[in-house]
């Protein structure tokens, strides 16, 4: 017998690709806002940081080190949400053509 799959992990996936592809257009983000959604987008995708923060000389890596460190410890589930949530604030909510993310 084959599991049955789960829709919400299939609508929850592709709304965080459609929400990734968004990203890339948007114009004039603040840093910090694309700081957040670096840290959310690698949670999602990779888990965890790990390793040692970057150096004082690189102050890029370690902003991006430290946006996601920030986000350690949460599911790639949770990360995928906060980030779709993320773009829907900033585009709004009509900017992502994908199945919405309400049960």
């Amino acid at each position: 017998m084959t599991p049955t799959p789960n829709p919400t992990i299939s609508t929850l996936t592709e709304a965080f690709e459609a929400a990734c592809r968004t990203a890339r257009a948007l114009p004039d983000v603040d840093p910090d806002a694309l700081l957040e959604l670096y840290g959310l987008y690698k949670q999602a995708v990779v888990g965890d940081v790990d390793g040692r923060r970057p150096g004082i000389l690189d102050l890029r890596a370690q902003a991006k080190y430290d946006a996601w460190a920030a986000c350690r410890g949460m599911s790639a589930d949770e990360a995928m949400t906060r980030y779709v949530q993320r773009i829907q604030g900033l585009r709004g909510a009509d900017a992502i053509e994908s199945p919405s993310l309400e049960a």
